[in-house]
């Protein structure tokens, strides 16, 4: 972990320990978390540090909670659970003092309802924790078995281990340039919107891998081009810097007004709209379609530890059945001649490669297109024998997201 340490007040962990319980409740739980009103009362540098101490709880949650298990006879109340989580991850990843993190840790738990009678046992269980420290760094603590067991069987042992061992680091930021469309990798830090370029629109963040399916497109000047599903806007932004005349839809308002904010920074324009990509009502086609569909997101732990905790085996094929449909609703809207990219952002092969191979058994008039090796910056490890991409988060030296990505062209 390259988080810097930092002695923060009990206002500061307060926030982490919300940061983490909404992270640890629902989906998109940390979204949401990272806009609690504790988190934006604080003070820029004690907000950083809640940030790092939560999400650094997070990436190492399930060696953590193993440790902890092994000290606690009967779990305590889940807010204390949580608390106890955060001292853990204070000694043993962010390498807090040992008398600053205990001391702390104990009176946040003091700080919770009924949390006064668990100070001995916070005191106890992380005392034990600094005299013997476990190893963080266990490959088969780092996830969630039934997600070990799927990417063991999907990928192989090796490569599962080698996914595995992405989860602990604190990711880089990459940025997509809006002149050359290039992916560059900063290691600055901090707020990004301080950063040199942003409020000129010089460049937006993006995940490496996420930059890969809009520029396999390949569009251009007088073309018309489709992002589905667009929300947030890094590929519609792709689309549009291109010189495509592009139009963005999203069902979400709230993830549409960013679209507009980026579009608006960086100078670009697209026609947004506002509908369910699948029964949205318009009769036009186009050369180029993107579907980024909604699925897992299971490849972008890097950023968002907490998804490995919050999927389910049982939702996986319910998100197969939604990519299904509108991956067809995609499919109508290209032109004859036209192509279509297709991909998710997960490492369930059930979104991704099978959804492929189940869409062209029912459309006949669409076939691969098949994509060469580094084409679009893809990692050269990533091509399969068909010619779709599966990007794995240790393809590419600092990690990136999971990615599946397959181009197919009408006939």
């Amino acid at each position: 972990m390259s988080e810097t340490p930092h002695i923060a007040g009990l206002p500061a962990r307060a926030a982490a320990l919300e940061l983490l319980a909404a992270a640890l409740s629902r989906r998109a739980g940390l979204d949401e978390g990272l806009s609690h009103p504790a988190l934006a009362a604080l003070a820029p540098r004690d907000r950083g540090f809640a940030r790092a101490l939560a999400m650094a709880t997070l990436r190492h949650l399930g060696a953590i909670d193993a440790a902890l298990q092994a000290r606690l006879k009967k779990p305590p109340p889940e807010r204390i659970v949580h608390v106890l989580r955060l001292g853990a991850a204070q000694l043993l990843v962010l390498k807090t003092p040992a008398h600053a993190a205990v001391g702390s840790t104990v009176d946040l738990a003091a700080a919770q309802k009924g949390g006064a009678a668990f100070k001995g046992l916070v005191n106890a269980v992380l005392r034990g924790l600094t005299r013997e420290p476990p190893d963080l760094d266990d490959p088969d603590l780092l996830l969630p078995s039934w997600l070990a067991a799927r990417w063991q069987a999907a990928y192989g042992r090796d490569a599962a281990r080698a996914i595995a061992a992405t989860i602990p680091m604190e990711p880089a930021t990459d940025v997509t340039i809006k002149a050359t469309g290039a992916t560059e990798r900063s290691d600055q830090k901090g707020e990004v919107t301080a950063w040199p370029g942003f409020a000129e629109g010089d460049w937006w963040v993006q995940d490496a891998s996420a930059a890969v399916p809009a520029r396999l497109l390949h569009v251009g000047p007088g073309e018309t081009a489709l992002d589905l599903c667009a929300a947030p806007g890094g590929k519609t932004l792709q689309l549009a810097a291109a010189g495509a005349a592009v139009v963005a839809v999203d069902r979400s308002a709230g993830r549409l007004k960013r679209v507009g904010e980026n579009l608006a920074r960086t100078g670009l324009s697209a026609e947004v709209v506002q509908a369910d990509a699948a029964e949205w009502r318009d009769g036009r086609t186009f050369d180029a379609v993107l579907l980024d569909a909604p699925c897992s997101a299971t490849g972008t732990f890097r950023r968002h530890p907490d998804v490995l905790w919050m999927a389910s085996p049982a939702e996986i094929p319910k998100l197969a059945a939604v990519q299904a449909r509108l991956l067809d609703a995609a499919a109508r809207r290209v032109k004859p001649g036209g192509r279509l990219v297709y991909c998710v952002c997960s490492l369930e092969p059930e979104e991704g490669e099978g959804q492929v191979e189940a869409f062209l058994r029912r459309a006949p008039g669409f076939a691969l297109d098949p994509v060469a090796a580094g084409e679009g910056g893809a990692p050269q490890a990533s091509r399969r024998p068909d010619g779709t991409l599966r990007i794995l988060p240790h393809h590419r030296e600092g990690g990136t997201d999971g990615f599946y990505v397959a181009r197919l062209r009408r006939a």
